[in-house]
């Protein structure tokens, strides 16, 4: 007699599983804080958040993402396109954003990060269009938290070391998540109340995640490719929006020493989970 098995099949996981998937929780929400007490350094939160940002994609993003998919179109690693993919997307995003707030700074002082400036400005974290960059970047985080939780649900099918090690890395990266998701929805011109809330599903997301990956299988190369161009919308803002802001604020030594002290957190961060 023969029998068809379930293409999906819900798995039984220990119930340490979603104590770790909390952990993760409480790591993005006190990230979050940390990011609201220090308004008064900003410029130096903007560069550690940078740093963060810039080791989140070099060390941890981009790897796994050519761990998981293996695709190649015309001679290139799928994974790389769709980091330029990211990369290009928010460009575009925000020219186009640019174009309708039209050229604002020529015509007076406008408000910038709570001060008013004369001349031409950065054109980052003012206007009603900025706002939804800020929302879709903090949206983009809550995705990735979410796959964090689908990894944590995954690891512990392979074997409990397997799941402890991702675990151990989710939750270390989810402060930096947290702290991320607070800073880029605000940096743009968003008010604390949507910040809180972006926060709120940030912090949430990797329980849900936990309990996806606990049930379900998913495609590899899928992940790999969402996690390419992830890492080229990280970078992107990373790069052309918060190391700008963070060194027109207040451009110091110290903004760059928090920017390779992030860079280096992350470093230390994938090799302990390694």
């Amino acid at each position: 007699m023969v029998t068809a098995s379930l293409p999906i099949q819900l798995v039984k996981v220990p119930a340490m599983v979603y104590l770790l998937a909390s952990g993760a929780f409480l790591a993005t929400c006190l990230g979050g804080v940390v990011a609201l007490r220090v308004r008064d350094k900003l410029h130096l939160v903007l560069g550690l958040a940078a740093g963060v940002m810039l080791g989140v994609v070099g060390f941890d993003l981009l790897p796994e993402a050519l761990d998981e998919a293996h695709q190649t179109v015309f001679g290139v690693p799928a994974v790389m396109l769709a980091l330029i993919g990211g990369f290009f997307c928010v460009h575009v995003l925000e020219r186009s954003l640019a174009i309708h707030r039209g050229h604002e700074g020529e015509f007076g002082g406008h408000e910038h990060g709570g001060h008013e400036h004369g001349g031409h400005g950065h054109g980052h974290g003012h206007g009603h269009g900025a706002e939804s960059v800020g929302v879709l970047a903090g949206g983009g985080l809550v995705v990735h938290s979410l796959l964090d939780g689908v990894g944590i649900g995954l690891g512990f099918q392979a074997g409990t070391s397997v799941g402890l090690a991702v675990a151990i890395a989710v939750i270390a990266h989810d402060f930096a998540d947290g702290f991320n998701t607070f800073t880029i929805t605000t940096l743009y011109g968003n008010a604390r109340r949507r910040a809180l809330v972006m926060l709120g599903l940030d912090a949430i997301a990797p329980v849900i995640g936990t309990v996806i990956g606990s049930a379900f299988s998913v495609p590899g190369d899928a992940i790999g490719i969402y996690l390419g161009y992830f890492a080229g919308f990280l970078l992107y803002l990373a790069t052309s929006d918060i190391l700008p802001e963070a060194h027109a604020r207040h451009a110091s030594r110290m903004t760059l020493a928090c920017t390779l002290a992030g860079a280096g957190f992350m470093w230390l961060v994938v090799g302990l989970s390694g």
